[in-house]
Protein backbone atom coordinates (compact mmCIF):
# COMPACT_ATOMS: atom_id res chain seq x y z
CA UNK A 1 0.00 0.00 0.00
CA UNK A 2 2.65 2.32 0.70
CA UNK A 3 4.61 1.61 -2.27
CA UNK A 4 1.57 2.55 -3.90
CA UNK A 5 1.04 5.58 -2.46
CA UNK A 6 4.51 6.64 -3.33
CA UNK A 7 4.09 6.12 -6.95
CA UNK A 8 0.89 7.64 -7.63
CA UNK A 9 1.72 10.41 -5.45
CA UNK A 10 2.99 12.50 -8.21
CA UNK A 11 -0.33 12.16 -10.31
CA UNK A 12 -2.02 12.93 -7.04
CA UNK A 13 -0.37 16.05 -5.75
CA UNK A 14 -2.26 18.34 -8.20
CA UNK A 15 -5.42 17.22 -6.78
CA UNK A 16 -4.30 17.30 -3.41
CA UNK A 17 -3.06 21.05 -3.93
CA UNK A 18 -6.54 22.00 -5.15
CA UNK A 19 -7.49 20.87 -2.23
CA UNK A 20 -5.89 22.16 0.07
CA UNK A 21 -5.76 26.08 -1.80
CA UNK A 22 -10.13 25.06 -1.45
CA UNK A 23 -9.80 24.65 2.40
CA UNK A 24 -7.93 27.84 3.06
CA UNK A 25 -9.84 29.98 0.97
CA UNK A 26 -13.42 28.80 2.48
CA UNK A 27 -11.27 28.47 5.93
CA UNK A 28 -14.57 29.78 8.09
CA UNK A 29 -16.67 27.29 6.58
CA UNK A 30 -14.31 24.47 7.25
CA UNK A 31 -13.55 25.43 10.47
CA UNK A 32 -16.86 24.43 11.60
CA UNK A 33 -17.45 21.56 9.35
CA UNK A 34 -14.33 19.73 11.38
CA UNK A 35 -15.90 20.89 14.64
CA UNK A 36 -19.13 19.22 13.14
CA UNK A 37 -16.91 16.33 12.46
CA UNK A 38 -15.67 16.22 15.54
CA UNK A 39 -18.54 16.04 17.68
CA UNK A 40 -19.61 12.66 16.49
CA UNK A 41 -23.36 12.84 16.60
CA UNK A 42 -25.64 10.33 14.84
CA UNK A 43 -26.01 11.83 11.52
CA UNK A 44 -22.16 13.22 10.91
CA UNK A 45 -20.57 10.22 13.00
CA UNK A 46 -19.28 9.14 9.38
CA UNK A 47 -18.49 12.46 8.94
CA UNK A 48 -14.06 12.15 9.53
CA UNK A 49 -14.35 8.91 8.58
CA UNK A 50 -15.31 10.15 5.22
CA UNK A 51 -12.50 12.79 4.75
CA UNK A 52 -10.37 10.61 5.08
CA UNK A 53 -11.42 8.09 3.16
CA UNK A 54 -11.55 11.04 0.40
CA UNK A 55 -7.69 11.62 1.44
CA UNK A 56 -6.83 7.83 0.80
CA UNK A 57 -8.98 7.55 -2.44
CA UNK A 58 -6.90 10.34 -4.18
CA UNK A 59 -3.63 9.22 -3.03
CA UNK A 60 -3.66 5.28 -3.33
CA UNK A 61 -6.46 5.45 -7.18
CA UNK A 62 -5.65 8.93 -8.51
CA UNK A 63 -8.18 10.53 -11.02
CA UNK A 64 -7.27 9.35 -14.43
CA UNK A 65 -9.38 11.33 -17.52
CA UNK A 66 -9.79 10.03 -20.83
CA UNK A 67 -6.69 10.60 -22.60
CA UNK A 68 -8.62 10.58 -26.03
CA UNK A 69 -11.03 13.23 -24.62
CA UNK A 70 -7.70 14.85 -22.96
CA UNK A 71 -6.02 15.99 -26.12
CA UNK A 72 -9.01 16.96 -27.86
CA UNK A 73 -11.07 18.91 -25.47
CA UNK A 74 -10.02 22.65 -24.19
CA UNK A 75 -9.27 23.10 -20.81
CA UNK A 76 -11.44 26.02 -20.59
CA UNK A 77 -8.97 27.58 -17.89
CA UNK A 78 -10.71 31.09 -17.98
CA UNK A 79 -14.47 29.69 -17.74
CA UNK A 80 -12.72 27.87 -14.64
CA UNK A 81 -11.34 31.08 -13.11
CA UNK A 82 -14.64 32.56 -13.68
CA UNK A 83 -16.55 29.88 -12.21
CA UNK A 84 -14.64 29.76 -8.81
CA UNK A 85 -15.07 33.63 -8.49
CA UNK A 86 -18.87 33.37 -8.70
CA UNK A 87 -18.89 30.24 -6.50
CA UNK A 88 -16.90 32.68 -3.89
CA UNK A 89 -18.96 35.57 -4.29
CA UNK A 90 -21.89 32.51 -3.40
CA UNK A 91 -20.17 31.30 -0.21
CA UNK A 92 -19.62 34.92 1.13
CA UNK A 93 -23.11 36.08 0.80
CA UNK A 94 -24.25 32.45 3.24
CA UNK A 95 -21.05 32.71 5.26
CA UNK A 96 -21.90 36.59 6.02
CA UNK A 97 -25.85 35.37 6.61
CA UNK A 98 -24.80 32.03 8.14
CA UNK A 99 -26.57 29.80 6.49
CA UNK A 100 -24.59 27.01 7.31
CA UNK A 101 -26.08 24.37 5.18
CA UNK A 102 -25.73 25.64 1.88
CA UNK A 103 -22.31 27.29 2.61
CA UNK A 104 -21.36 23.83 3.49
CA UNK A 105 -22.47 22.60 0.10
CA UNK A 106 -20.06 26.13 -1.79
CA UNK A 107 -17.42 23.89 0.22
CA UNK A 108 -17.43 21.22 -2.39
CA UNK A 109 -18.03 23.07 -5.28
CA UNK A 110 -14.95 25.70 -4.33
CA UNK A 111 -12.84 22.66 -4.45
CA UNK A 112 -14.25 21.57 -8.04
CA UNK A 113 -13.42 25.57 -8.99
CA UNK A 114 -10.18 25.86 -8.11
CA UNK A 115 -9.15 22.58 -9.80
CA UNK A 116 -10.87 23.95 -12.86
CA UNK A 117 -8.95 26.96 -13.02
CA UNK A 118 -5.75 25.00 -11.90
CA UNK A 119 -5.69 22.13 -14.10
CA UNK A 120 -8.48 22.11 -16.70
CA UNK A 121 -12.10 21.22 -17.59
CA UNK A 122 -11.44 17.17 -17.94
CA UNK A 123 -9.35 17.00 -15.21
CA UNK A 124 -11.81 18.94 -13.27
CA UNK A 125 -14.38 16.14 -14.33
CA UNK A 126 -12.49 13.42 -13.16
CA UNK A 127 -11.87 14.49 -9.80
CA UNK A 128 -15.24 15.22 -9.52
CA UNK A 129 -16.06 11.05 -8.09
CA UNK A 130 -13.90 11.63 -5.57
CA UNK A 131 -15.34 15.43 -4.53
CA UNK A 132 -18.78 13.37 -4.49
CA UNK A 133 -17.50 11.28 -1.82
CA UNK A 134 -16.05 14.02 0.36
CA UNK A 135 -19.54 15.92 -0.21
CA UNK A 136 -20.50 12.95 1.66
CA UNK A 137 -19.10 14.50 5.09
CA UNK A 138 -21.65 17.41 4.93
CA UNK A 139 -24.09 18.04 7.63
CA UNK A 140 -27.25 17.61 5.32
CA UNK A 141 -27.76 14.28 6.65
CA UNK A 142 -30.07 15.80 9.09
CA UNK A 143 -32.80 16.68 6.57
CA UNK A 144 -33.54 13.26 5.40
CA UNK A 145 -34.85 12.53 8.58
CA UNK A 146 -38.22 13.36 8.80
CA UNK A 147 -38.46 11.26 5.04
CA UNK A 148 -37.07 8.16 6.18
CA UNK A 149 -39.02 7.96 9.17
CA UNK A 150 -42.24 8.83 7.10
CA UNK A 151 -41.29 6.47 4.87
CA UNK A 152 -40.57 3.34 7.61
CA UNK A 153 -43.57 4.15 9.48
CA UNK A 154 -46.00 3.38 6.47
CA UNK A 155 -43.81 0.39 5.44
CA UNK A 156 -43.55 -1.09 8.91
CA UNK A 157 -47.18 -0.96 9.36
CA UNK A 158 -48.03 -2.14 6.33
CA UNK A 159 -45.85 -5.36 7.23
CA UNK A 160 -47.27 -5.84 10.50
CA UNK A 161 -51.04 -5.80 8.76
CA UNK A 162 -49.96 -8.21 6.44
CA UNK A 163 -48.49 -10.33 9.66
CA UNK A 164 -51.95 -9.82 11.32
CA UNK A 165 -50.83 -8.69 14.49
CA UNK A 166 -52.98 -6.46 16.31
CA UNK A 167 -51.84 -2.91 15.91
CA UNK A 168 -53.46 0.60 15.77
CA UNK A 169 -50.93 2.48 13.38
CA UNK A 170 -50.93 6.13 13.68
CA UNK A 171 -48.67 8.34 12.18
CA UNK A 172 -45.03 6.91 13.50
CA UNK A 173 -46.66 5.49 16.45
CA UNK A 174 -47.41 1.36 16.63
CA UNK A 175 -49.51 0.34 19.32
CA UNK A 176 -49.91 -3.23 20.42
CA UNK A 177 -52.01 -4.57 23.06
CA UNK A 178 -48.94 -4.75 25.60
CA UNK A 179 -47.80 -1.15 24.79
CA UNK A 180 -46.75 1.68 22.29
CA UNK A 181 -43.56 1.51 20.39
CA UNK A 182 -42.63 5.06 18.21
CA UNK A 183 -40.76 4.94 15.27
CA UNK A 184 -38.07 8.11 16.54
CA UNK A 185 -35.42 9.78 14.32
CA UNK A 186 -33.11 7.60 16.17
CA UNK A 187 -34.90 4.60 14.32
CA UNK A 188 -35.01 6.26 10.76
CA UNK A 189 -31.64 4.62 9.60
CA UNK A 190 -29.59 7.23 8.72
CA UNK A 191 -26.58 5.57 9.54
CA UNK A 192 -27.26 2.71 7.43
CA UNK A 193 -28.28 5.44 4.84
CA UNK A 194 -24.91 7.00 5.19
CA UNK A 195 -22.56 3.93 5.41
CA UNK A 196 -24.57 2.38 2.48
CA UNK A 197 -23.68 5.09 0.27
CA UNK A 198 -20.40 5.96 0.83
CA UNK A 199 -19.51 2.29 0.35
CA UNK A 200 -21.25 2.70 -2.97
CA UNK A 201 -19.17 5.85 -3.61
CA UNK A 202 -16.21 4.35 -2.97
CA UNK A 203 -16.65 1.35 -5.18
CA UNK A 204 -17.69 3.31 -7.66
CA UNK A 205 -14.32 5.31 -7.78
CA UNK A 206 -12.44 1.92 -7.45
CA UNK A 207 -14.04 0.25 -10.24
CA UNK A 208 -14.05 3.68 -12.51
CA UNK A 209 -17.58 3.79 -12.57
CA UNK A 210 -19.33 5.91 -15.21
CA UNK A 211 -22.38 7.81 -14.49
CA UNK A 212 -24.54 4.00 -15.54
CA UNK A 213 -22.43 2.20 -12.94
CA UNK A 214 -22.52 4.85 -10.47
CA UNK A 215 -26.52 4.98 -10.49
CA UNK A 216 -26.54 1.72 -10.28
CA UNK A 217 -23.96 1.09 -7.38
CA UNK A 218 -26.48 4.18 -5.47
CA UNK A 219 -29.76 2.61 -6.15
CA UNK A 220 -28.62 -0.93 -4.45
CA UNK A 221 -27.12 1.18 -1.96
CA UNK A 222 -30.45 3.20 -1.08
CA UNK A 223 -32.49 0.21 -1.67
CA UNK A 224 -30.47 -2.05 0.81
CA UNK A 225 -29.79 0.51 3.56
CA UNK A 226 -33.87 1.14 3.47
CA UNK A 227 -34.85 -2.45 3.52
CA UNK A 228 -32.52 -3.20 6.46
CA UNK A 229 -34.23 -0.41 8.75
CA UNK A 230 -37.66 -1.51 8.06
CA UNK A 231 -36.63 -5.81 8.71
CA UNK A 232 -35.41 -3.81 12.33
CA UNK A 233 -37.88 -2.04 13.05
CA UNK A 234 -40.10 -4.90 12.02
CA UNK A 235 -38.57 -7.42 14.39
CA UNK A 236 -38.22 -5.14 17.07
CA UNK A 237 -41.87 -4.69 17.03
CA UNK A 238 -42.87 -8.38 16.78
CA UNK A 239 -40.45 -9.22 19.69
CA UNK A 240 -42.65 -6.20 21.55
CA UNK A 241 -45.11 -8.34 20.83
CA UNK A 242 -44.40 -11.67 21.93
CA UNK A 243 -42.47 -10.81 24.99
CA UNK A 244 -45.34 -8.30 26.14
CA UNK A 245 -43.13 -5.56 25.90
CA UNK A 246 -40.57 -6.84 28.61
CA UNK A 247 -37.67 -8.00 26.13
CA UNK A 248 -34.72 -5.74 26.67
CA UNK A 249 -34.08 -5.99 23.15
CA UNK A 250 -36.32 -3.09 22.83
CA UNK A 251 -34.51 -0.51 24.84
CA UNK A 252 -30.83 -2.17 23.23
CA UNK A 253 -31.20 -2.93 20.46
CA UNK A 254 -27.96 -1.54 18.86
CA UNK A 255 -26.12 -4.77 18.27
CA UNK A 256 -29.12 -6.26 16.96
CA UNK A 257 -29.33 -3.47 14.23
CA UNK A 258 -25.90 -3.63 12.90
CA UNK A 259 -26.08 -7.63 12.79
CA UNK A 260 -29.16 -6.92 10.47
CA UNK A 261 -27.06 -4.42 8.36
CA UNK A 262 -23.79 -6.85 8.59
CA UNK A 263 -26.21 -10.04 7.15
CA UNK A 264 -27.19 -7.85 3.97
CA UNK A 265 -24.31 -5.66 3.16
CA UNK A 266 -21.21 -8.43 3.69
CA UNK A 267 -22.49 -10.77 0.70
CA UNK A 268 -23.45 -7.73 -1.61
CA UNK A 269 -20.27 -6.17 -0.86
CA UNK A 270 -18.50 -9.93 -1.22
CA UNK A 271 -20.19 -10.63 -4.90
CA UNK A 272 -19.68 -6.54 -5.75
CA UNK A 273 -17.48 -6.33 -8.87
CA UNK A 274 -13.68 -5.56 -8.80
CA UNK A 275 -12.09 -3.67 -11.67
CA UNK A 276 -8.75 -2.73 -11.60
CA UNK A 277 -7.12 -0.32 -13.59
CA UNK A 278 -4.90 -1.21 -17.09
CA UNK A 279 -1.19 -0.12 -16.34
CA UNK A 280 -1.83 1.81 -20.07
CA UNK A 281 -4.69 3.93 -18.23
CA UNK A 282 -2.07 5.88 -15.88
CA UNK A 283 -1.75 9.25 -16.51
CA UNK A 284 1.15 11.79 -16.57
CA UNK A 285 0.98 14.25 -13.62
CA UNK A 286 -1.32 17.51 -14.48
CA UNK A 287 0.10 20.13 -15.75
CA UNK A 288 -0.98 23.09 -12.97
CA UNK A 289 -2.21 27.16 -15.24
CA UNK A 290 -0.08 29.66 -13.13
CA UNK A 291 -2.71 31.80 -14.00
CA UNK A 292 -4.68 29.96 -12.39
CA UNK A 293 -3.28 31.06 -9.13
CA UNK A 294 -4.28 35.03 -10.54
CA UNK A 295 -8.19 33.70 -10.32
CA UNK A 296 -7.53 32.45 -6.41
CA UNK A 297 -5.98 35.69 -5.32
CA UNK A 298 -9.13 37.57 -7.17
CA UNK A 299 -11.48 35.10 -4.91
CA UNK A 300 -9.53 35.88 -2.07
CA UNK A 301 -10.14 39.37 -2.08
CA UNK A 302 -13.85 38.91 -3.08
CA UNK A 303 -14.20 36.46 -0.73
CA UNK A 304 -12.66 36.01 2.75
CA UNK A 305 -11.28 39.60 2.85
CA UNK A 306 -14.18 41.03 1.10
CA UNK A 307 -16.47 39.17 4.06
CA UNK A 308 -13.80 40.51 7.02
CA UNK A 309 -14.95 43.77 5.99
CA UNK A 310 -18.70 43.02 5.82
CA UNK A 311 -18.78 41.67 9.04
CA UNK A 312 -19.36 44.67 11.49
CA UNK A 313 -23.05 45.57 12.47
CA UNK A 314 -25.06 48.35 13.54
CA UNK A 315 -27.25 47.27 16.34
CA UNK A 316 -30.33 48.63 17.29
CA UNK A 317 -30.68 47.74 20.80
CA UNK A 318 -34.45 46.67 22.48
CA UNK A 319 -37.18 43.84 21.53
CA UNK A 320 -40.58 43.67 19.56
CA UNK A 321 -43.53 44.11 21.30
CA UNK A 322 -46.89 42.93 20.06
CA UNK A 323 -50.14 45.58 20.84
CA UNK A 324 -51.60 43.12 23.34
CA UNK A 325 -51.98 45.76 25.77
CA UNK A 326 -55.13 44.43 26.70
CA UNK A 327 -54.91 40.95 27.29
CA UNK A 328 -53.21 39.35 30.03
CA UNK A 329 -49.99 37.24 30.14
CA UNK A 330 -49.85 33.82 30.06
CA UNK A 331 -47.56 30.90 31.07
CA UNK A 332 -45.01 29.37 28.60
CA UNK A 333 -46.02 26.34 29.58
CA UNK A 334 -49.81 26.86 29.66
CA UNK A 335 -50.06 26.37 25.99
CA UNK A 336 -52.17 23.69 24.59
CA UNK A 337 -49.23 22.45 23.10
CA UNK A 338 -46.33 23.21 24.60
CA UNK A 339 -43.12 24.40 22.75
CA UNK A 340 -39.58 23.97 23.38
CA UNK A 341 -37.84 26.97 22.48
CA UNK A 342 -33.88 27.70 22.54
CA UNK A 343 -32.87 29.61 25.58
CA UNK A 344 -31.64 32.23 23.87
CA UNK A 345 -34.57 33.42 22.32
CA UNK A 346 -36.69 36.18 24.73
CA UNK A 347 -40.01 34.64 24.93
CA UNK A 348 -43.81 36.04 26.08
CA UNK A 349 -47.20 34.84 26.18
CA UNK A 350 -50.42 36.28 26.06
CA UNK A 351 -53.97 34.51 26.22
CA UNK A 352 -56.92 36.48 24.58
CA UNK A 353 -60.43 35.28 23.30
CA UNK A 354 -59.34 31.89 23.83
CA UNK A 355 -56.14 31.70 21.63
CA UNK A 356 -52.76 31.70 23.18
CA UNK A 357 -50.45 33.88 21.60
CA UNK A 358 -46.23 33.35 21.76
CA UNK A 359 -43.97 35.34 20.45
CA UNK A 360 -40.37 33.93 20.58
CA UNK A 361 -37.49 36.88 19.51
CA UNK A 362 -34.10 37.12 18.98
CA UNK A 363 -31.77 40.12 18.28
CA UNK A 364 -28.54 39.71 16.54
CA UNK A 365 -25.57 41.68 17.97
CA UNK A 366 -22.36 40.58 16.36
CA UNK A 367 -20.90 39.50 13.57
CA UNK A 368 -20.22 35.67 14.92
CA UNK A 369 -23.95 35.66 15.39
CA UNK A 370 -27.31 34.11 13.02
CA UNK A 371 -29.68 36.14 12.43
CA UNK A 372 -31.88 33.46 12.14
CA UNK A 373 -31.15 31.23 14.83
CA UNK A 374 -31.39 27.13 14.39
CA UNK A 375 -34.58 25.98 15.76
CA UNK A 376 -34.72 22.56 16.53
CA UNK A 377 -38.11 20.62 16.72
CA UNK A 378 -40.53 22.59 18.92
CA UNK A 379 -42.93 19.48 20.36
CA UNK A 380 -43.32 15.99 20.22
CA UNK A 381 -44.22 15.04 17.00
CA UNK A 382 -45.14 11.40 18.20
CA UNK A 383 -47.59 12.51 20.25
CA UNK A 384 -48.91 15.29 18.54
CA UNK A 385 -49.58 13.94 15.38
CA UNK A 386 -51.02 16.40 11.77
CA UNK A 387 -54.23 15.76 10.88
CA UNK A 388 -55.05 15.26 7.36
CA UNK A 389 -57.47 17.72 6.85
CA UNK A 390 -55.75 21.19 7.09
CA UNK A 391 -57.46 24.52 6.36
CA UNK A 392 -55.09 27.47 4.54
CA UNK A 393 -53.05 28.89 7.53
CA UNK A 394 -53.10 27.18 10.10
CA UNK A 395 -52.48 23.14 11.31
CA UNK A 396 -54.70 20.91 13.44
CA UNK A 397 -52.88 18.60 15.54
CA UNK A 398 -54.63 15.76 17.35
CA UNK A 399 -52.74 14.00 20.72
CA UNK A 400 -52.63 10.44 20.16
CA UNK A 401 -53.00 9.85 24.15
CA UNK A 402 -55.95 12.57 25.01
CA UNK A 403 -57.44 12.29 21.67
CA UNK A 404 -57.39 16.46 21.96
CA UNK A 405 -56.78 18.70 18.68
CA UNK A 406 -55.59 21.81 18.82
CA UNK A 407 -55.22 24.43 15.95
CA UNK A 408 -51.59 25.98 15.54
CA UNK A 409 -50.52 28.59 12.95
CA UNK A 410 -46.68 30.14 12.90
CA UNK A 411 -44.94 32.49 10.65
CA UNK A 412 -41.66 33.88 11.46
CA UNK A 413 -40.53 37.88 10.88
CA UNK A 414 -37.32 38.75 9.60
CA UNK A 415 -36.42 41.63 9.87
CA UNK A 416 -39.01 43.35 7.27
CA UNK A 417 -39.92 39.89 6.23
CA UNK A 418 -42.68 37.31 6.79
CA UNK A 419 -41.94 33.60 6.24
CA UNK A 420 -44.89 31.02 6.89
CA UNK A 421 -41.88 28.03 7.35
CA UNK A 422 -38.16 28.36 8.66
CA UNK A 423 -36.42 27.58 5.19
CA UNK A 424 -37.84 30.24 3.75
CA UNK A 425 -36.78 32.21 6.61
CA UNK A 426 -33.63 31.05 6.79
CA UNK A 427 -33.49 32.32 2.98
CA UNK A 428 -34.86 35.62 3.58
CA UNK A 429 -31.90 36.65 5.97
CA UNK A 430 -29.85 37.26 3.13
CA UNK A 431 -31.75 40.10 1.83
CA UNK A 432 -32.53 41.34 5.63
CA UNK A 433 -28.98 41.07 6.52
CA UNK A 434 -27.91 43.12 3.46
CA UNK A 435 -30.56 45.79 4.58
CA UNK A 436 -28.85 45.83 8.02
CA UNK A 437 -31.83 44.43 9.92
CA UNK A 438 -31.00 42.60 13.47
CA UNK A 439 -34.36 41.28 14.89
CA UNK A 440 -35.98 37.96 14.07
CA UNK A 441 -39.26 36.71 15.69
CA UNK A 442 -41.65 33.77 15.15
CA UNK A 443 -44.79 34.61 16.33
CA UNK A 444 -47.24 30.98 17.06
CA UNK A 445 -50.98 30.91 17.51
CA UNK A 446 -52.73 27.97 19.30
CA UNK A 447 -56.04 27.37 20.17
CA UNK A 448 -58.52 24.57 21.78
CA UNK A 449 -60.61 22.49 19.76
CA UNK A 450 -64.22 21.91 20.96
CA UNK A 451 -65.34 18.06 20.92
CA UNK A 452 -65.16 17.16 17.37
CA UNK A 453 -65.33 20.36 15.95
CA UNK A 454 -62.66 22.73 15.24
CA UNK A 455 -63.73 25.23 13.36
CA UNK A 456 -64.48 28.44 15.94
CA UNK A 457 -60.94 27.66 16.65
CA UNK A 458 -59.78 27.51 13.48
CA UNK A 459 -61.30 30.97 12.64
CA UNK A 460 -60.29 31.98 16.29
CA UNK A 461 -56.45 31.46 15.17
CA UNK A 462 -57.09 32.89 11.73
CA UNK A 463 -58.38 35.90 12.56
CA UNK A 464 -55.71 36.52 15.28
CA UNK A 465 -52.87 36.21 12.63
CA UNK A 466 -54.47 38.75 10.36
CA UNK A 467 -54.76 41.26 12.87
CA UNK A 468 -51.65 40.80 14.09
CA UNK A 469 -49.47 40.37 10.85
CA UNK A 470 -51.67 43.98 9.81
CA UNK A 471 -49.76 45.75 12.88
CA UNK A 472 -46.04 46.67 12.80
CA UNK A 473 -43.88 45.58 15.04
CA UNK A 474 -43.00 47.55 17.99
CA UNK A 475 -39.52 48.31 19.11
CA UNK A 476 -39.03 48.45 23.07
CA UNK A 477 -35.95 48.68 25.79
CA UNK A 478 -34.53 45.11 26.20
CA UNK A 479 -36.55 44.26 29.63
CA UNK A 480 -35.95 40.86 31.46
CA UNK A 481 -38.55 38.27 30.86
Amino acid sequence: MLRKAQQNLPTATPYILATVLAIGLFLPTWLRLIGEWLDFEQVLAHGLATALIFLWLVITHPPAPNKASTHRQRPFYKTGALALIVITLGWAVLELARIDTLAYFALPAGVAGITWALLGWQRMISFVPYILVLSLSLPFWGDLIPALVHLASAVVGTWVSWLNMPALIEGNSITVPFGRLVIEDGCSGIRYFAISILLAAMTSVLNDYRWRGWLASLSVAITLALIVNWVRITILVVVGYQSEMQSDLLTDHELMGWLVYGAFIIPVMYFSPVMKRSPDSQTQPANINKKGYIAIAVAVLIGPVALTLATTTTTQPGLWSLNMANSPKAELQSLPIPLSMPEALNQQAWRTAGTWILLAQNQRTSADDKLVPYLPAQFNRSQWLRESHQQPGATVYRNILTREQVVMAQWYQVGDYRADSYRNAKLLQIPALLEGATHFALVTLQASCQQRNCESAYNAVINQKTTLQAQSFTLIQSTSQ
